[in-house]
């Protein structure tokens, strides 16, 4: 019997282009109506990527006539409105023209990530930043955490963003790497208290309606997890590569675990794994293991994907933080900074 079930069931062997995961599970289907063997579908995709869309409507049509009782289909793929329309074109090599748009002037698109909070991926994320633009490189940083923005903090930075003559939000720059956050559009400790949708939009606006113009590398600080930012960043743009955040412990590695899977299924490849709060150096000299030590190496054995590099315990890194200046611009000779330094290096290394 032909029914929305069986419709909607079909249409998960369309494969969002690109992608490894299908476009029911993005989202996409909003519709399903069937009347006297005719089937309507209505979809709608975050990306105003037209080969995108043709792509997927051939091949939801294809599947759509192959079931029994379908007579006629009519499948509607359009961008939603308030979508943000692109500004990049699409990359050649490894994103084919069917992937979503690139950020015009923008080379490489990296992301930070961890499958669980504390473990110091923001930390990482601002020291990296710096690391690379000290390396001689045009870094730009995208905090994508919406519900807990901290890059402002830890970069010092407290600016409203201005708007352009082309009506995009110029990012302040802080330590010579351009910045975005929503706390630079809060007021104060005004709590984010956004459903996925809007969050969805919010990162649509910050990758295309900000005017990052010339980068060498964006890296988006994404919050822990497996969630609607990590995933409307895949749906948005064709990502270069994700680098995994860990601490040595058991805990912390089995749930960086997900992380992985996460940028496995949409296809993203791992550039390594940081393992942060490595161990702790006391005043005598004596190395002190916290958190253990070896979790983030071991698992990239594990995995076969790089391991970038470990992260001691320096209470230099923290105080970083705090007061806005990351230690690699601080102390830039300082062990900690060397620490951050050899991992940009090793970074740059797998980026080309």
């Amino acid at each position: 019997m032909l029914t929305q079930e069986s419709v909607i069931a079909a249409l998960k062997s369309v494969r969002y282009p690109g992608f490894s995961r299908d476009i029911v599970s993005f989202g996409l289907v909003k519709d399903v109506t069937i009347q006297a063997g005719t089937v309507r579908v209505r979809m709608e995709l975050t990306s105003a990527n037209a080969a995108a869309a043709s792509q997927i409507k051939a091949e939801s049509e294809q599947v759509l006539r192959g079931i029994a009782g379908v007579e006629q289909v009519q499948v509607d793929v359009h961008q939603p409105a308030g979508a943000p329309l692109p500004t990049g074109t699409p990359a050649g090599g490894p994103h084919s023209v069917a992937n979503p748009n690139r950020i015009a002037g923008v080379q490489r698109i990296i992301a930070v990530a961890s499958g669980k909070g504390g473990v110091g991926k923001s930390t990482v994320s601002v020291n990296l930043a710096c690391a690379l633009t000290r390396l001689g490189g045009r870094v730009g940083l995208l905090d994508c955490d919406i519900y807990g923005p901290s890059i402002p903090l830890m970069m010092d930075c407290h600016e409203r963003p201005t708007i352009s003559p082309q009506e995009q939000l110029v990012p302040p720059v802080r330590h010579g790497v351009k910045l975005m956050s929503i706390g630079f559009l809060i007021e104060g400790d005004q709590p984010v208290i956004w459903r996925g949708p809007m969050i969805t939009k919010t990162i649509q606006q910050f990758l295309f309606q900000v005017a990052w113009a010339e980068l060498d590398y964006l890296l988006v600080d994404l919050p822990p997890g497996t969630g609607d930012a990590q995933l409307s960043l895949c749906q948005a743009v064709p990502l270069d590569g994700g680098v995994v955040v860990t601490t040595p412990q058991a805990a912390s590695v089995g749930v960086v675990r997900k992380g992985i899977a996460m940028f496995e299924k949409v296809n993203v490849p791992i550039l390594g794994i940081v393992e942060n709060m490595s161990y702790f150096t006391a005043p005598d000299g004596t190395r002190v293991e916290i958190f253990g030590h070896g979790g983030g190496r071991g698992e990239a054995a594990r995995k076969d994907v790089p391991f970038l590099g470990e992260v001691p315990i320096f209470t230099a890194i923290r105080e970083g933080g705090d007061c806005g200046v990351p230690v690699v611009v601080s102390a830039p000779d300082s062990a900690p900074a060397r620490a951050f330094l050899e991992v940009a290096q090793n970074l740059r290394q797998r980026t080309g």
